[in-house]
């Protein structure tokens, strides 16, 4: 399975960052993209620059429902895509992607997207989040949006689906960083408040996270 990182707040040359957070997930000949960033023109261009284009997604699964994260919607909805959002999503928005997209799938509980792809289901008490859960050979690996609901409770959620090995995406405000002490994979992005911490305590296993970023799992 390849991930690559399509939007972030930081970026490789010759791909522009801006404050945001999307995924691309390719396994087997299936490609979902994960959270769109704030900007479809950002979002766009740099998947030109990479070679993605919007009529290969089969699915778009939508973390939480700030304007980082779904700004850049509308550039990537065609008529064959299956969109993924949490059940508490306003109206306003799953009408538009009704009117744009193949189906309109709402998320509650875990469950399955594609044969080793899986949602928590929305958790959070405030801010309603799903995350994504990857199979991998040595374990799950959870990819986040921004973690609103905080990080230890959705690796806790992903558990449901096996032994948590990785962690990559936006962690928010977390700081219980001996929690990560058993995972391979750390890869921090977006919205990761303490990224430069992570980094200096997992030297041997946190990895640099911007757009063009390819992760390997």
């Amino acid at each position: 399975m390849e991930l690559r990182i399509v939007y972030d707040n930081e970026a490789k040359e010759g791909l522009e960052s801006d404050w945001g957070f999307s995924c691309l997930i390719e396994t087997g000949n299936k490609k979902l993209l994960f959270d769109t960033g704030a900007s479809g023109a950002i979002l766009s261009r740099n998947m030109e620059k990479l070679g993605i284009k919007k009529e290969e997604l089969e699915i778009i699964a939508l973390s939480h429902e700030h304007w980082d994260h779904i700004g850049g919607l509308e550039s990537v909805l065609h008529p064959n895509v299956a969109v993924y959002v949490p059940r508490a999503f306003t109206r306003g928005t799953k009408v538009r992607i009704k009117e744009t997209a193949a189906e309109l799938f709402e998320v509650s509980g875990p469950a399955d997207i594609i044969p080793g792809v899986h949602t928590t289901g929305e958790l959070g008490t405030g801010i309603k989040e799903q995350s994504l859960v990857l199979d991998t050979s040595e374990g799950v690996v959870v990819l986040t949006g921004c973690a609103h609901p905080g990080l230890s409770v959705i690796l806790d959620a992903a558990k449901v689906f096996g032994v948590v090995s990785g962690v990559i995406g936006g962690f928010h405000g977390f700081d219980n960083l001996e929690l990560l002490d058993g995972l391979r994979t750390i890869i921090p992005c977006h919205c990761t408040v303490h990224k430069s911490e992570i980094m200096d305590m997992y030297q041997d296993k946190a990895v640099w996270c911007g757009a063009g970023a390819v992760i390997e799992i």
